[in-house]
C-alpha cells in the first residue's frame, strides 16, 4: 500500500531514510504522532497551514535525522553516502587488484624478480592507486553533494516545507549495469595510460613498445580519454540519482559520440595499433582491412544502440 503524498508522510521519508533501519519503525511513528497531536493544538489555524507550520518548526529533515542517529553532518551528505560506499568497494576490489596485478607484472619484466621487490611493487601500488581511487571518488561526491544544494530551494537559509522532495519512487533496477558501467569505463582509462606508461610489449631486440599508436597521444587518443571519463562521471551521477533523466541522458549521448567517433575512426584509417608491435606480432601475416573497417561498425553500432537503449529507459519512467 502506497503511503499519502501529503507533507506529514513526505517529511517523515526524508527523516527516516537516514537513520538506522531498526530506528525507523519507532522514529516514523513517533514524528507522525508529534506532527499530528500539535497541528491538532493549533485550533485557529486550518488543518493543512497547521501542518505546514508544524513541519516548518521541526526543521531540516537532515538535522533532525542526524540528530536521531547521533551522528554529525558529514562531508557526503547520509543520502549520498550508502551509494558511495558500494561505488568504493566495487572499485577497490575490481579495478584495484587489476591495477596492482599490472604494475607486479611491469616490474617482473623490468627484471627485477625478486621475492622483496615485488611484494614492495604490490604494496606501493595498493598505496598509490588506491589512494587515488579514494580521494578522486570522495571529490567527486562531495561535489556532487555540493552542486545538489545549489538549486533554487538549497540557497535559501531558512529550510521550508517546499524542499521536501516527493515520495520516493521504486528502486533503479538498472543501478548494478551502473557499477558495473562505471568500473569498465575506468578500466578501460586505467589500460590505456598504461600501456602507454609502461610499454608492455617486448620485442625480440628487448625493447619494450606500446600496444596502441603512440602518434594518438598527440590527437585522437584525447577525445576517447575523455568521453570514457565523462561517461563515467555521468554513470556516479545517475546511481545518485537513481534513474536517468532527460538531461542525463543527452549528456552521457553526446560524451559517448565523442568517444565512439574518433575511435570508429582510427580502427577504420588503421592508427589504432603501434606499427612496431603489429609488424612483431603479425610476422609475416597481414591483418585484412576488413577487419578494421568492420570495427569501426562495430564500434559506431554499440554507441547507437547504447543510446537507444538510454533513451528508450527514459521514456519508461
Amino acid at each position: 500500500m502506497t503511503a499519502p503524498n501529503t507533507l506529514t508522510e513526505r517529511y517523515v521519508q526524508e527523516v527516516v531514510r537516514r537513520i538506522p533501519a531498526d530506528q525507523r519503525t519507532d522514529v516514523a511513528d513517533e514524528l507522525r504522532a508529534t506532527i499530528a497531536d500539535t497541528a491538532e493544538a493549533r485550533e485557529d489555524e486550518t488543518p493543512e497551514a497547521a501542518e505546514r507550520a508544524v513541519i516548518t518548526e521541526m526543521g531540516d529533515p537532515i538535522r533532525l535525522a542526524a540528530k536521531y542517529a547521533d551522528r554529525p553532518l558529514a562531508l557526503i551528505g547520509p543520502d549520498l553516502y550508502p551509494a558511495y560506499i558500494r561505488l568504493l568497494v566495487v572499485l577497490m576490489s575490481t579495478v584495484l587488484p587489476i591495477a596492482v596485478l599490472a604494475v607486479v607484472v611491469i616490474d617482473a619484466l623490468d627484471g627485477d624478480n625478486s621475492v622483496g621487490s615485488l611484494i614492495g611493487a604490490a604494496i606501493g601500488g595498493v598505496l598509490t592507486i588506491g589512494g587515488q581511487m579514494f580521494a578522486w571518488l570522495t571529490v567527486i561526491f562531495a561535489l556532487i553533494d555540493r552542486m545538489r544544494r545549489t538549486d533554487a530551494a538549497a540557497k535559501s537559509l531558512v529550510w521550508t516545507p517546499d524542499m521536501l522532495p516527493a515520495l520516493r519512487r521504486a528502486p533503479d533496477k538498472g543501478g548494478l549495469a551502473a557499477y558495473a558501467s562505471v568500473v569498465w569505463y575506468a578500466s578501460l582509462i586505467a589500460a590505456i595510460v598504461w600501456q602507454h606508461a609502461a610499454a608492455p610489449y617486448r620485442l625480440d631486440d628487448g625493447s619494450q613498445v606500446e600496444v596502441l599508436n603512440p602518434a594518438l597521444w598527440s590527437n585522437w587518443i584525447w577525445p576517447i580519454i575523455g568521453g570514457l571519463a565523462v561517461m563515467a562521471a555521468l554513470e556516479i551521477v545517475r546511481i545518485v540519482r537513481r534513474g536517468w533523466t532527460l538531461a542525463l541522458v543527452i549528456a552521457y549521448t553526446v560524451a559517448d559520440l565523442v568517444f565512439a567517433l574518433p575511435l570508429a575512426w582510427i580502427f577504420y584509417d588503421r592508427q589504432i595499433l603501434n606499427p612496431e608491435f603489429l609488424a612483431d606480432f603479425n610476422g609475416e601475416w597481414t591483418t585484412p582491412a576488413a577487419f578494421y573497417s568492420g570495427a569501426a561498425i562495430v564500434v559506431i553500432a554499440v554507441s547507437v544502440t547504447e543510446a537507444y537503449k538510454r533513451f528508450r529507459m527514459l521514456s519508461k519512467v
